[in-house]
């Protein structure tokens, strides 16, 4: 069961899917913390508007797709209604425009990958793990 069946809800059952461990971005301070761990290992942002169909979307596609072990990368979301303050954050610190949804990659504190919207997908994660 991936972490959006707690969020989104699931039919299945199914005991053999792996679980996604995921971080909330909840404080800019956080920032300081994913460019620490950036260092050693990438890290994704995937910005998401709980009120926008799209992001929804994008997002469940995301967390189907994802598999990546937790000592390769590791994964923040940030649900922008409540943290637009982060997202600005983000976007001055990692020289990347606003989008919703949108998923970053930052390696030694720097975006090397930014993708929106339905250009977002897991398996483009694959060059940086």
């Amino acid at each position: 069961m991936g972490f959006l069946d707690s969020l989104f809800g699931n039919s299945s059952d199914d005991n053999n899917e792996k679980e996604v461990k995921f971080y909330s971005l909840e404080l800019i301070s956080q920032l300081d913390e994913i460019d620490a761990i950036s260092e050693g290992k990438p890290v994704v942002i995937f910005k998401h508007s709980t009120r926008c169909s799209i992001s929804r979307f994008a997002l469940k596609q995301f967390d189907a797709a994802f598999n990546y072990p937790e000592d390769k990368i590791d994964w923040y979301l940030l649900d922008l209604l409540n943290h637009r303050d982060i997202s600005n954050e983000i976007a001055h610190r990692y020289n990347v425009q606003h989008q919703s949804p949108q998923i970053l990659v930052i390696k030694s504190g720097k975006a090397v990958y930014h993708d929106s919207h339905d250009g977002i997908d897991a398996n483009d994660l694959k060059q940086f793990v």
